[in-house]
């Protein structure tokens, strides 16, 4: 059964910095692309970034591009979302999502992902 396990949001002034981390089991890891999501409170989940299975793919929603970068760690089966310049409008629980995909074709919607890991809240004020 796959498991996503969120970890490293928290509260964070505007400007900061904050590293999310998503570790993954029971599936092999470099055959899936991963990607961030959030949900705001009273808004629908939006897509953030995500990775192809090699790393070599990413893509960014525009409203964090330049300011956030994700990548993968295959050998300790973990994805990363380095966060900086962070806004107040970044606030939101944070989720991970894997899909199968061995492939460089990256995903950034919502349905294409499989598995989904509880959340990490972060909260940036201002």
């Amino acid at each position: 059964q796959v498991q996503l396990v969120e970890s490293g949001g928290g509260l964070m002034q505007a400007g900061g910095s904050l590293r999310l981390s998503c570790g993954s089991s029971g599936h092999t890891f470099s055959s899936y692309g991963m990607g961030w999501f959030r949900q705001a409170t009273g808004k629908e989940r939006e897509f953030v970034a995500a990775i192809s299975w090699s790393g070599r793919s990413t893509d960014y929603a525009e409203s964090v591009k330049g300011r956030f970068i994700i990548s993968r760690d295959n050998n300790i089966d973990t994805a990363y979302l380095q966060m900086n310049n962070l806004k107040p409008e970044d606030t939101a629980v944070y989720y991970c999502a894997a899909r199968f995909a061995p492939s460089e074709v990256t995903a950034n919607a919502a349905p294409r992902y499989k598995y989904w890991g509880q959340g990490t809240q972060v909260t940036v004020s201002s």
